[in-house]
């Protein structure tokens, strides 16, 4: 077992005035005091003091990063390298450089106006592979919206990425969501929602449940540092701590939200600081370590299981993309700024290196491996733009599991005003089925 301290950090200041002891410890002072003599108010742990002295934010260190390699591929410390095959480490490092190729290319695609809507992972791949190659595959994830990189690891399919994404006749949802709003129920993912933070209590249910049900297994919530300003977010970390829920709480602190710095975000020491305040187990990583993300997500799912207790993780990245296709970072950071990220420490870079001096990685393999994976890429994307869209019945299905009569009826006039003017709409774009 790795030895990971996934501590409650905070601020500990204690003042004990006696006129006839010399206080040298804690200890010392339980033995000597009785417990009637200190603070009996429920719902917090201290001493007395009779300095009148605030507790300053500005005056502590923060808490520290976790983590394993440098930005250059080494092990810092030996004791914390995973020790994961050849193969696994191989298939970390396809699968982070096929989401970004992936990426590159839907990117493209909705600018030239052929998807709706995209949403690039570039810069936080190693907090999606190294998160999920530690969860068993039935623990169940709520994404937010960035983790396209967990369902890859899972198994889910350049196809199916596309499928989605073009809303056509072999998506998943039926073309009922916007793209990048994956979701599977065979891989135990939850489907995306674009509302911040409402997959946050849903999580704590679900964990509730299978704490009840006694099934070994966890569930694992994604979420961004922006989405927890939402009081969604306040009301999940504090209900899954009252009732010893086994949910892995993972924060992606990319810095900007969707344009706001994390400066003007909050002024506490990120999120991982708030996780004491909860009675959390709370641990910070760096999240452009594969290897950092994937030990600290191993042990905080052992603790969640074994402890039945919630366990917060924030991973400390950095979001090269815009937020989206609908967003220019250009407006709220520089590009030197994003330029220096981009060339000094991206998860991908730092993974390779540590592959080269593994001598598990060659150029000839780079080679072979980029055009190999941009012709799959390329291939489904191919497949999926060609194929129909859903029948347009499809919009009165799925809200109710037997119809109702008042849904019923608005099918049958939409079907009547499509007959009557059918020449103003493109039928053969849609599937009859």
């Amino acid at each position: 077992m790795l030895p990971i301290r996934l501590a409650c950090y905070g601020i500990r200041s204690v003042a004990v005035s006696c006129k006839r002891i010399n206080i040298g410890s804690l200890s010392q002072v339980a033995r000597e005091f009785s417990s009637d003599e200190r603070p009996q108010f429920p719902g917090s742990r201290s001493q007395w003091t009779e300095k009148l002295e605030f507790i300053r934010p500005d005056l502590y260190d923060g808490i520290p990063v976790y983590r394993v390699m440098d930005r250059k591929g080494k092990v810092i410390d030996p004791s914390q390298d995973p020790q994961l095959s050849q193969e696994t480490v191989i298939k970390m490092y396809k699968c982070m450089t096929q989401l970004n190729t992936m990426d590159r290319i839907l990117y493209e695609s909705q600018r030239q106006g052929r998807i709706s809507f995209y949403m690039t992972n570039y810069g936080e791949e190693g907090t999606h592979i190294g998160s999920a190659a530690a969860l068993d595959p039935k623990d169940l994830i709520f994404g937010q919206y960035r983790e396209a990189g967990t369902l890859m690891w899972r198994g889910f399919t350049l196809d199916q990425f596309m499928n989605q994404c073009y809303g056509n006749v072999d998506d998943g949802g039926k073309g009922k969501q916007m793209p990048v709003h994956y979701g599977s129920k065979e891989l135990n993912f939850v489907t995306i929602s674009s509302p911040l933070g409402t997959q946050m209590p849903q999580a704590v249910g679900a964990a509730y449940a299978y704490k009840r049900s006694q099934n070994g297994l966890c569930v694992m919530c994604y979420f961004g540092e922006g989405t927890s300003s939402e009081g969604d977010a306040h009301a999940a970390l504090n209900f899954s701590a009252t009732l010893d829920c086994p949910v892995i709480f993972f924060c992606r602190n990319n810095g900007y939200a969707i344009s706001t710095p994390s400066k003007e975000q909050y002024r506490g020491d990120g999120i991982a600081g708030r996780g004491p305040a909860y009675g959390m187990l709370t641990i910070r990583v760096d999240g452009n370590d594969v290897f950092a993300v994937y030990n600290a997500t191993l042990k905080a799912r052992q603790v969640a299981l074994s402890e039945m207790r919630p366990v917060l993780i924030e991973a400390m990245t950095y979001r090269i993309g815009h937020h989206s296709t609908s967003d220019d970072s250009t407006a709220y950071r520089s590009v030197d700024e994003v330029r220096y990220w981009d060339e000094r420490d991206t998860p991908i870079a730092r993974l390779r290196h540590y592959l080269v001096q593994k001598g598990w990685w060659q150029d000839s393999q780079e080679k072979e491996w980029k055009e190999d994976c941009k012709r799959q890429v390329m291939t489904a994307f191919a497949r999926a733009e060609k194929k129909l869209k859903p029948n347009w019945k499809e919009v009165f299905t799925d809200v109710y599991h037997e119809m109702p009569s008042h849904i019923r009826e608005q099918m049958k006039q939409m079907e009547e005003h499509v007959q009557k003017y059918a020449e103003h709409y493109p039928l053969k774009n849609f599937s009859k089925d």
